[in-house]
């Protein structure tokens, strides 16, 4: 079973953090979405209050996990927002025919050819699980606070201090991590037979410091793609409103596949590409 929060009522929407991350990452856009959407986030295998799998957690792996999880929750073909790694998931739940829209936001696995390991990745986390006490107490400042959360967010100073260190310690506590890092940098989505009847909405933040967007042919044939202006690679708290508004147009057909006009948010506006 996996850890996960429910609201709202409406059609289902399945929101799915990245790497490192927890449903925490949606917080910011929970109240808006689920004044439309029955809106479900738990933590993925690994991570959060959630316990590891016990296969290598591959995104298709994960994907097959999230499904089994919608099934028991009595949902079939939710909608799904991904960021990053969850993004790639959703991808994959979608090949499963598990999906019935994809909204990837700033999504993983894109990329031309794999990653690879990153030389002293493990030695950095190791080195914060040593410091967890002080990390705790350093996270209240905000200018380590910013400096915390800067690669993922053009705005960190916009996380209240609460929700800050909850990001960076459950990062630090994560236990399918290394894991879950380790593959999803040896492989790349294969964009190859993604089913035509769901439609993709692919979100690129216009900041996004830690992958970069991707070309069309490394995209389902036909997916929407969109630009989110001032934005980073997780921006919920960046842009709330334009985050939601990206979802809900993505999950309600507006969104759909080969269409590219682009939605417009209070707070910001989504550029098509």
């Amino acid at each position: 079973m996996l850890a996960f929060h429910r609201h709202g009522k409406g059609p289902p929407l399945l929101l799915l953090h990245g790497l490192g991350g927890t449903r925490i990452v949606w917080d910011p856009v929970i109240e808006i979405l689920a004044a439309e959407r029955e809106v479900l986030a738990p933590d993925l295998p690994g991570f959060g209050a959630s316990d590891p799998l016990d296969v290598p957690p591959t995104a298709v792996n994960l994907a097959t996990a999230v499904a089994r999880f919608c099934a028991e929750q009595g949902i079939e073909r939710p909608h799904i927002g991904g960021n990053s790694l969850g993004a790639w998931v959703g991808l994959e739940m979608a090949r499963q025919g598990a999906a019935a829209s994809v909204t990837g936001i700033s999504p993983a696995g894109l990329w031309s050819n794999s990653l690879g390991p990153v030389p002293g990745a493990a030695e950095r986390r190791q080195r914060a699980k040593r410091l967890r006490p002080l990390i705790h107490f350093a996270l209240y400042s905000g200018a380590v606070r910013r400096r915390a959360l800067r690669t993922t967010m053009a705005y960190p100073e916009r996380v209240p201090a609460r929700e800050a260190r909850l990001l960076v310690l459950e990062w630090v506590d994560s236990r399918g991590y290394e894991d879950a890092n380790r593959e999803m940098r040896s492989v790349v989505f294969d964009p190859a037979g993604f089913p035509e009847d769901v439609p993709v909405t692919i979100a690129w933040g216009e900041r996004d410091g830690l992958v970069r967007q991707p070309r069309e042919d490394r995209m389902p044939a036909g997916a929407r793609s969109l630009v989110l202006p001032d934005c980073g690679h997780t921006p919920t708290w960046d842009d709330p409103e334009l985050v939601a508004k990206v979802l809900l147009d993505g999950s309600s057909g507006a969104g759909g596949r080969a269409e590219s006009a682009a939605g417009t948010a209070t707070g910001g506006s989504a550029r098509g590409s």
